[in-house]
């Protein structure tokens, strides 16, 4: 037998350290307490382990206000490309916009969700892309906990019993319900943007008294 343990502990860098060290605090109970990381991401398909992120955008929400100034935006350099998935976003291969390398991306992005929580509108496509590239740079999935709009919108029709409910609802449906400007739509802090202004809607609807009520 081997005189040590057959299970060897990853060495992670510091930055997955220091990401990893925010989650030892409490997340508050009060909702406008908590600050919120609404993202999108632009990516070359829809497959996770076939394709790849072309752009992570993001912004905060604090005590119910979008944080305009402190949002994030990242070009991601890719070998891999699909020129269907391009006419969507509009990410060029030869684009002159700045990229850098996904890990460096990865590396931005832990530094600005900390541990607060993720919104998205189909947000573990998100979350599933982001923590894909972390597994391929040898590093853990994220910890943050997760809210996606379009779970939290279905949970206000069932207040309602005139709206008749659809199986799906896209962020263009959500835009539309609340009437929200689509003019920066397929882009990654765009679509973030749309979707955090939907998600304010749909919290001032469903009216949650703690945290806890949101992620139930």
């Amino acid at each position: 037998m081997w005189p040590f343990s057959s299970k060897i502990k990853l060495e992670l860098p510091d930055f997955w350290r220091e990401y990893e060290a925010y989650f030892k605090e409490k997340l508050p109970e009060d909702i406008r307490e908590n600050t919120f990381v609404v993202l999108d991401t632009e990516t070359t398909g829809f497959s996770i382990t076939k394709d790849r992120m072309l752009c992570i955008g993001a912004l905060k929400l604090m005590d119910n206000n979008i944080v305009v100034k402190d949002n994030f935006e990242v070009y991601i350099k890719q070998e891999h490309y699909n020129k269907d998935s391009a006419e969507i976003h509009g990410i060029l291969k030869k684009s002159k916009r700045d990229s850098i390398s996904e890990l460096k991306a990865l590396k931005q992005f832990l530094a600005y969700a900390k541990n607060h929580i993720l919104v998205g509108h189909h947000v573990m496509f998100d979350v599933n892309m982001i923590n894909a590239a972390l597994k391929r740079n040898g590093l853990p999935k994220l910890k943050n906990k997760t809210l996606d709009t379009e779970s939290l919108y279905v949970r206000t029709l069932l207040i309602s019993t005139v709206v008749q409910r659809k199986e799906r609802y896209s962020l263009d449906d959500l835009a539309k319900k609340f009437s929200i400007s689509c003019k920066d739509r397929h882009t990654a802090l765009g679509d973030a943007f749309i979707t955090a202004i939907a998600f304010l809607r749909i919290v001032e609807k469903l009216k949650p008294n703690k945290l806890k009520d949101l992620l139930r």
